[in-house]
């Protein structure tokens, strides 16, 4: 697939476009990148619908975040959200899998997935509470890596810290958020967080 001509070639310009708003920069930016971005994403994940909507996810946050984001090169920021996505699909389709040959090995187990149910909303409710009382630098700092999957050194450039701050931050906020959930941790695997 050839581009067809840019008005705008520099990626720095469209990038700076994209952060004023400029729908045709993001179309542009969507134009020169979607298919290798798409490619890349089918290949490692060998299904073409999940290729499809993790790159249309990528594009969707690129445009909702475009006042905020801090690219400095444009390919290497598309490529790390995606493989940052593509990571999360692959964790959780593995987690999934696992799960249901767990379920599938214990076919005489009680059917506990009601107290499973309410055993994650309450989760989700201590977690969501937890994080708010983190201290703002700390949570801040917790939010753009855990639920943004920033690294360590975009989230100090954009905090404007060193990233030795940062990682004190984040091993911060993983100690206090693991005695506030130490009662949760016993009862469901909590990866995402102990990582």
């Amino acid at each position: 697939m050839t581009p067809k001509s840019h008005a705008i070639s520099d990626d720095a310009a469209l990038v700076q476009a994209l952060s004023d708003g400029d729908a045709r920069a993001f179309a542009e930016i969507y134009e020169r990148y979607w298919w290798q971005l798409f490619s890349t994403a089918q290949r490692k994940l060998g299904s073409r619908e999940a290729a499809e909507e993790l790159v249309q996810d990528l594009f969707a946050a690129l445009w909702q975040k475009r006042a905020s984001s801090q690219i400095e090169k444009l390919p290497h920021y598309l490529n790390k959200a995606l493989q940052y996505r593509i990571i999360d699909y692959l964790r959780v389709r593995t987690t999934h899998a696992g799960y249901l040959s767990y379920r599938q090995a214990q076919p005489l187990a009680l059917d506990r997935s009601t107290e499973e149910v309410v055993a994650a909303d309450d989760l989700s409710v201590a977690l969501a509470e937890s994080i708010t009382q983190l201290p703002e630098s700390t949570r801040e700092v917790f939010r753009l890596s855990r639920l943004e999957h920033q690294s360590v050194a975009e989230i100090a450039d954009q905090l404007h810290l060193s990233p030795k701050t940062v990682e004190y931050h984040l091993t911060r906020a993983l100690k206090l958020l693991r005695v506030r959930l130490k009662d949760f941790l016993t009862l469901l695997p909590f990866f995402w967080l102990i990582k």
